[in-house]
This record gives C-alpha cells, structure tokens and sequence, in this order.
C-alpha cells in the first residue's frame, strides 16, 4: 500500500470517528458539552473546538504548498485561529456543522494529493512565530495523528459522562486481506 493509500484511510478514518463522536456527544445537553472536566481543553465542547482549530491551522498552511492551493482554497480564507485554546463555535450545532464540512474537505483533498506531492519540504511558522521546515508527508501525519489523540481524550470525557463511542479503533476500516 502507497503513502498515499495510507492517507487516504486515515482521512477517512478520521471522518468515521468524528461522526462517531459528535453523534456521541450530540446526546448530551449543552451544560454537559461545556462543563469543566479537567481536561486540557477543560471540556468536552472545548477539545472539540481545539480539533477544529488546529486543523484549520494545520490546513492553512497546507494550502501554502503548491498542489494544495486549489483544493484549499476555501479553507485558506477562514479566519486564522489565534490560541489552541479558542472557542470558535459555542453552539455545537454550528460546530458539528462546520466539522462535517472540514471533513468533507480533507477527503477531496487527500484524494486529489500524487505521491509525489509527498515529498516535499513545507516551510510554515508554528502559532508563536517561530520558522520551520519539514516533510509534508511527516507533517500530514502529524496531522491526522493529533485529531486521533484528541478525540481520545473526548472518547475518554463522553465515557464519564455516561455516553459510548463504540468501537474506535483504526482496525475497523482496514479491509480483510486475502487469505495467503
């Protein structure tokens, strides 16, 4: 299986649990949604908006890169988020919205990608300013691995509020291989 085979599961992975966890979360009232759990993001609404907000940071520089450009452009005229901790939708409503939206864009995206487009170095400044250069590839990695890690914590916040998930694990979107 290509890089770009493997991009294409987790971003379709990260579509599936999104829903799975919105779904998840849609069953509890807006003061559960915002109430201060001790997490990073204190609540469960806040991590949500923490994924959202790093993804469009994440995504804004992607556009940067020239194979990008096209396919995120929509996502390259959002307003930048300025703090991780930003709550960019109060109501969940609007935020599961634009979530199915995000997503959306991040299929067509990764599906329009070449393995060649991989291989590039991406020069981008994290949210304090400072420069860095890395693999794109490395970088969409991290990318989808960071949603991963935080959906975890709000799998974990849905759990003490009394809400299943289901399964989560990556495993069950990987097709049954022929028997060798």
């Amino acid at each position: 299986m290509t890089l770009k085979r493997h991009l294409e599961l987790l971003a379709s992975y990260n579509q599936w649990m999104n829903v799975k966890v919105f779904d998840a979360a849609s069953r509890l009232s807006p003061e559960e949604l915002a109430r201060d759990r001790g997490a990073f993001f204190d609540s469960i609404l806040g991590t949500l908006n923490h994924i959202v907000v790093a993804d469009t940071i994440w995504l804004q520089r992607f556009a940067t890169h020239p194979a990008c450009v096209d396919t995120l452009r929509e996502i390259a005229t959002l307003t930048t988020p300025t703090r991780l901790d930003e709550v960019i939708f109060r109501d969940f409503q609007d935020l599961y919205g634009h979530r199915i939206w995000l997503d959306e864009r991040i299929i067509h995206w990764i599906d329009g990608l070449e393995e060649s487009d991989l291989d590039r170095v991406l020069d981008y400044h994290n949210v304090k300013g400072v420069a860095a250069s890395r693999r794109f590839s490395s970088l969409l990695l991290h990318f989808f691995n960071h949603q991963t890690h935080h959906r975890g914590q709000v799998t974990t916040l849905l759990s003490q509020a009394g809400e299943d998930v289901g399964t989560t694990d990556l495993l069950a979107l990987i097709p049954e291989a022929p028997a060798s």
